[in-house]
């Protein structure tokens, strides 16, 4: 069976495609794992989406809160961290619905000193309303399918519904980060530990995932690829505000030019 797994699905007042990606856990292969719901500050409609699904789950449930003061995606994240307890934890945005074997994948990619970074599909605005609108099921369409549905341009690719085993191909990029995010993204917990979680430092979209990202690499751990064998199907959103973004991006800057390794505000600062 192998240790727990803890997957952390962040999520932010978007509880039918909360629903969706839960469904998508309960369909797992693997069920050697716990999910924690991270949620930045939602009302109370995600709440009864995390209520109904955990009286009815086959996996341990767990909603984790804290108030609506922007986007803190980082220290919600590290909230979660803490009360999850896996040996490896699985980053999973609430808008990206995981595939059957999701889960077994990333037990299989995971390793010591190594990190893995998935990939998604990113599916079209109508063809994702009408996903959640009929809760349509496409974890569980065959690949036949998905080749009909990028013909009529609802989805932006197939190739990372391919799986390949890739062996030792996967850990060619070892101190790649640009390409990677957290949408989709494994980490262990003692490398975690190494680099203090995630830097609730960063407010506001962007660039949070690629400084832990850095910070993991500079302490010794790697980045092993996760393409075909973790994609995700990720739901259309609309932008994010991204005003926030240039000061992000030139505090990441400063990491990526700097020798840190720890978080400036991560897991210790939540655990004091």
């Amino acid at each position: 069976m192998g240790e727990l797994i803890s997957v952390i699905v962040a999520t932010y007042n978007r509880e039918d495609a909360l629903d969706a990606v839960l469904r998508g856990l309960s369909r797992q292969s693997d069920r050697n794992f716990e999910v924690l719901v991270a949620d930045d500050g939602s009302g109370p409609a995600t709440a009864a989406v995390v209520a109904d699904w955990r009286a009815r789950a086959r996996f341990p449930l767990a909603h984790v809160r804290h108030a609506d003061e922007g986007f803190r995606l980082a220290e919600i994240r590290n909230r979660a961290i803490l009360k999850s307890a896996g040996g490896l934890c699985i980053f999973l945005d609430g808008d990206c619905i995981p595939r059957p074997g999701f889960v077994a994948a990333h037990r299989r990619l995971a390793a010591p000193g190594w990190f893995v970074a998935g990939n998604r599909v990113l599916l079209g605005q109508a063809f994702s309303a009408r996903i959640l609108r009929e809760r349509l099921e496409p974890e569980r369409w065959r690949f036949g399918e998905w080749m009909r549905l990028r013909l009529h341009g609802d989805v932006n690719r197939l190739l990372p519904l391919v799986h390949l085993p890739l062996g030792p191909l996967r850990r060619l990029g070892p101190t790649a980060w640009r390409s990677a995010r957290g949408t989709n993204l494994a980490i262990r917990r003692d490398d975690l530990a190494r680099v203090d979680g995630f830097d609730a430092t960063f407010n506001g979209w962007g660039r949070e995932d690629s400084d832990i990202m850095v910070r993991l690499i500079r302490a010794g751990v790697r980045r092993k690829d996760g393409r075909y064998a973790t994609a995700v199907l990720h739901l259309w959103h609309p932008d994010f505000d991204r005003s926030r973004l240039p000061e992000n991006e030139r505090r990441l800057a400063e990491v990526v030019q700097g020798d840190r390794v720890r978080a400036l505000r991560g897991l210790s600062a939540l655990a004091a």
